[in-house]
């Protein structure tokens, strides 16, 4: 190495000049010194990142330099601020080298480092966090950390703000004041149409509130005379294309809120245009109450490397004969809070169709059901939002983080452009195209969990891609789903699969890395051979203490596809595929589930297989019990998951997203606070 370092430092001389050799001599050991950190196993810490809050969890990112044998850990514990009992959270993973390539599209490595998440924090709240980073072959610097950091708090509009009324065209009886005819009068100085569509200044400002009345908002957008005074009435001043374009910026503390003023419902019809409201170029803009109807977008607010919002709020509202609810794949987008609605889309409300694969294309009318009439309810891009307590149907997707390519500026994406810390809880979604929920395209703690998905016609949860990771997966139900519980594809890294109840088939389209299950419950549905299939890049990649139930009469039961035991992952070279007819045969020869066991569909009160019969035909919810039974097989045989598994009941926890004894989540809107 110093002989390298001499003539590397000669060479750098003579190119510069003599003058510049000392200065060679110094940068070239600084780069030795940094590639030498890197090949060590004795680990050194560098920067600790807090990432942008959600109201119930915080996420955190810790890069190192070191550890050539990975087997560093950081262990977390936490505590409210002013508490004096600290509590266990679960552990950061360790990334490093996890490569994510899919054709030519996707060639990304994770970097060197651990990430993680708390779960089940209290909104609003400060928390203190220490992180411990502990390697049997040495730690150089600090090796604890303690940061503060405060979940947010629900959106709300100011109470100290303006208040504007607005009712609709043909409105008769009182008003209120200060009242206008149609929002945009509200909104602007001026809902002036025609020519004069975009030139009135706004008139709102952070902090105000629009109160708007019952009645349908319905532009007759093709009608140019609307722009005479005398026209007005015929309602609000939109153009040519009928979309609301809102540009004025509320803060944080001070939103601009459109709220329904408690009067009646309030609907805004698009007329069956292309964006009913487009907010891209506002933040913190809040909706309450609102009905979106008879639109392809409702909501857009934000577009890939053009523009898009940041603090947008929709809560309570409406959705329907829609192709999109809310939508944006803007990097810079962040911080969005759309909670307790409900969205319908335009397929059969009856009736469950797919767009790909067996059974679908052997039914006779599947070129003319395969086809989108709509396409997802929510479709962001970004950090830090949260979508929680949503009742959504008849969408190709239901919530997706959008399938959006290489982070932005990769191997250098900034901070604000990284799509981290995102929460997707307690939504109700059923009767979709493709897939109840999708983590496509995040890189680092994107956590979906409580959320409830029946009646998936392609895949219920995808993590396609995901960019080194975690990507939690967490106490979901999954039912009806035909192509199985989760769709693993574009070459994933960094999957957290706990506590789930999947019925259907574990399978993968491409292999995954650094992917973990722990405490699920996993019952075949007859549709493919071996009931959990997993093909990883990674030795590391690990499971245990699950439930499974095999399909009777199979080939065999459990594959595990993996390099040569000893071998580092290369991304190239094929795994060594094994099956298994048994568990305890898989578990022996692989090392992985040796505290698993098999289980029926008695561990619950009252669920039974899917009936593929008549694959179009819908489940209801209400016709399954997922509760488990008492002393039944999956009750007291998981593993301690901090903040996962805090109040179980028994001797251990239990397999499965229900714990015995414990209060159902609520899936779907919760009632509007009066």
């Amino acid at each position: 190495m110093t002989r390298s370092l001499s003539s590397a430092s000669s060479l750098c001389a003579a190119l510069l000049g003599v003058s510049a050799s000392s200065l060679c001599t110094v940068l070239l050991s600084m780069a030795a010194s940094d590639a030498m950190a890197q090949q060590r196993d004795g680990v050194v810490p560098g920067e600790l990142i807090v990432e942008p809050p959600t109201l119930l969890s915080l996420g955190f990112e810790w890069y190192i330099e070191g550890d050539r044998n990975r087997n560093s850990e950081v262990g977390v514990r936490y505590r409210k601020r002013g508490d004096a009992n600290w509590r266990e959270g679960l552990p950061l993973l360790r990334l490093n080298g996890e490569r994510t390539v899919l054709w030519e599209t996707l060639d990304y490595t994770a970097p060197n480092m651990f990430a993680g998440s708390l779960f089940n924090l209290e909104a609003g709240t400060e928390y203190e966090i220490r992180f411990e980073l502990t390697d049997a072959d040495g730690v150089t610097g600090e090796a604890a950390q303690l940061v503060e950091a405060r979940t947010r708090s629900e959106p709300m509009p100011y109470a100290g703000g303006r208040v504007f009324h607005v009712y609709p065209p043909g409105h008769e009886g009182g008003k209120q004041a200060p009242a206008f005819m149609g929002l945009l009068a509200a909104y602007y100085t001026e809902a002036i149409g025609g020519d004069w569509s975009r030139a009135s200044p706004p008139r709102v400002r952070a902090g105000d509130t629009l109160l708007v009345h019952e009645g349908v908002y319905k532009d007759d957008r093709t009608n140019y005379s609307h722009e005479i005074l005398s026209d007005f009435a015929t309602c609000c001043g939109t153009p040519w294309d009928g979309t609301y374009y809102l540009t004025q910026s509320g803060t944080e503390d001070r939103p601009i809120a459109i709220k329904a003023a408690g009067d009646g419902e309030v609907v805004f019809d698009g007329d069956g245009n292309d964006v009913l409201f487009n907010v891209m170029g506002a933040d913190h803009l809040y909706f309450e109450g609102i009905t979106f109807r008879n639109t392809t977008t409702a909501i857009e607010a934000g577009r890939k490397g053009i523009a898009g919002a940041r603090g947008l709020t929709v809560k309570h509202s409406r959705f329907e004969d829609v192709g999109v609810a809310i939508h944006s794949d803007y990097s810079g987008s962040g911080n969005f809070y759309i909670a307790d609605n409900v969205m319908i889309g335009r397929h059969d409300p009856d009736s469950l169709f797919g767009w790909f694969g067996a059974p679908w294309t052997e039914l006779p009318e599947f070129e003319t059901r395969r086809r989108l009439r709509s396409y997802y309810a929510v479709a962001v891009y970004g950090s830090g939002h949260v979508i929680a307590h949503n009742r959504i149907s008849g969408f190709h997707d239901g919530i997706d983080h959008a399938t959006y390519g290489m982070p932005d500026g990769y191997p250098d994406t900034s901070r604000d452009r990284m799509p981290v810390s995102i929460d997707i809880y307690n939504n109700d979604v059923g009767n979709v195209h493709d897939n109840c929920f999708e983590a496509d395209g995040a890189m680092h703690n994107i956590r979906i969990f409580n959320n409830r998905c029946f009646n998936a016609a392609t895949g219920a949860m995808s993590p396609q891609p995901i960019f080194g990771g975690p990507a939690y997966f967490v106490r979901n139900v999954v039912y009806n789903g035909v192509f199985g519980p989760l769709k693993v594809h574009g070459d994933p890294a960094g999957i957290l699969v706990y506590q789930n109840t999947y019925v259907g088939e574990v399978s993968q389209l491409t292999p995954a890395s650094n992917v973990h299950f722990r405490n699920n419950l996993i019952l075949g549905q007859g549709v493919r051979e071996a009931v959990f299939a997993i093909d990883t890049y990674t030795n590391y990649s690990s499971s245990d203490y699950n439930g499974f139930l095999p399909n009777p009469g199979s080939g065999f039961a459990y594959q595990w596809n993996s390099p040569p035991p000893g071998q580092t992952p290369d991304y190239q070279s094929e795994r060594e595929t094994r099956q298994f007819s048994t568990l305890p045969e898989y578990a022996a020869a692989t090392g992985q589930d040796r505290h698993s066991r098999e289980i029926d569909f008695s561990v619950f009160r009252d669920v039974s297989q899917p009936d593929f019969s008549d694959p179009t035909r819908l489940a209801d919810p209400d016709d399954f019990d997922f509760r488990l039974r008492a002393r039944s097989a999956a009750v007291d045989t998981g593993v301690e998951l901090p903040t996962i598994t805090d109040g179980f009941t028994g001797n251990a926890p239990d397999l499965g997203a229900y714990e015995l004894g414990s209060r159902r989540p609520h899936y779907g809107p919760r009632p509007a606070a009066r």
